[in-house]
């Protein structure tokens, strides 16, 4: 039977393998003018831009939504017949973990190339990233003066004992941030530096980015280390409940005397077994355009890659900053040796 639906929310992000292979799959198109698509990103504003896809070129987005690892999962159990012709997800370590389960093909568009930084590709095409976001410090401006913040390092000073609020280390944000400490200090640093933000903790990790926001806004910690777009995504919504802390607030860019602040990004890539492979490209390559960038800047206090396009003016008023020029394919081919030293850290 064709799913002719463009949205099939199938199951929540912790569900079972045995959920999983029971949901009915996406069933593979017989016209070229639709392209089925397994996504991680979870934000109904990604409703407009498939709308906008399928204004502009007459094809349909087929949707199956769930969390990074389901759907690796799920299309390295489907093999060669599974019918999804492009991934996306968030966190280049999500990506690097589909490449090396031979998940993705090489892709290889001057459209993309010409567009994308090659900091933000994976060096053999099999994908890219098409958001930024930075990971940023987050500080409460009555109990922390910006000078006294300078990088990711400086984080582990006993200066922040009892300060410090962060996610697990099992969060793909975290792994992929040590992996790009461990890339920049190699592993002696890198560890010494994870048992010191295990040091520093205000409380056990726990939660979400915006959970951390809201601990520092409630006097449980000072500073907190997130996703610019969450706070981004509070000033965009401005619920009445949230305009204090929105006000409070402040939002410091590390290693701006060094190597730049770590970037996390949204990205995608084309299927190993793709069989719509032409609507496929149509639609990675209109993940670069001007109007998909703007989009996404615009609904989910994203960076946009593209340099032309400019951030939302909400994001902008944060200021420029240096970014991380590292690969992500480098940090997050170290994201498993990162949870290592994380784990030995005590970093929970």
């Amino acid at each position: 039977m064709m799913i002719s639906a463009n949205r099939r929310k199938f199951l929540a992000a912790g569900a079972g393998f045995g959920a999983l292979l029971a949901t009915p799959a996406i069933v593979r198109a017989q016209t070229n003018k639709v392209v089925n698509l397994y996504t991680a990103r979870h934000y109904g504003t990604d409703d407009a831009f498939y709308a906008a896809f399928k204004a502009k070129t007459g094809i349909s987005v087929n949707r199956v939504e769930a969390g990074a690892d389901a759907l690796i999962q799920r299309i390295a159990a489907e093999g060669a017949n599974s019918p999804v012709d492009v991934l996306i997800t968030v966190d280049a370590g999500n990506l690097e973990r589909a490449r090396a389960r031979a998940l993705f093909q090489p892709f290889n568009s001057e459209a993309i190339r010409s567009r994308v930084p090659a900091h933000l590709r994976d060096p053999d095409g099999n994908w890219f990233g098409f958001t930024t976001r930075a990971r940023a410090i987050f500080y409460h401006k009555d109990r922390v003066k910006p000078e006294q913040l300078s990088s990711y390092e400086d984080l582990a000073n006993p200066k922040w004992k009892g300060r410090l609020l962060i996610r697990s280390s099992s969060n793909v944000y975290n792994q992929s941030l040590t992996g790009s400490v461990l890339a920049a200090r190699g592993e002696a640093a890198t560890e010494a530096w994870a048992r010191g933000i295990a040091a520093n903790l205000a409380r056990p990790p726990r939660g979400g980015d915006t959970d951390q926001f809201r601990a520092v806004f409630a006097g449980e910690g000072d500073i907190a280390v997130a996703n610019t777009y969450y706070l981004g995504n509070l000033i965009r919504e401005n619920k009445t409940e949230d305009r204090a802390l929105i006000e409070k607030i402040g939002v410091f860019f590390p290693n701006q005397a060094d190597r730049g602040t770590h970037m996390n990004l949204s990205g995608a890539g084309m299927s190993k077994n793709a069989r719509n492979r032409d609507t496929a490209a149509q639609f990675l390559e209109y993940l670069a355009s001007d109007q998909s960038q703007m989009h996404f800047a615009e609904t989910n206090s994203e960076y946009p890659v593209v340099a032309s396009v400019p951030a939302p003016a909400r994001v902008a008023a944060w200021g420029s900053f240096k970014q991380d020029q590292l690969n992500a394919a480098t940090f997050a081919r170290n994201n498993a040796s990162a949870l290592q030293i994380m784990d030995r850290a005590g970093w929970k």
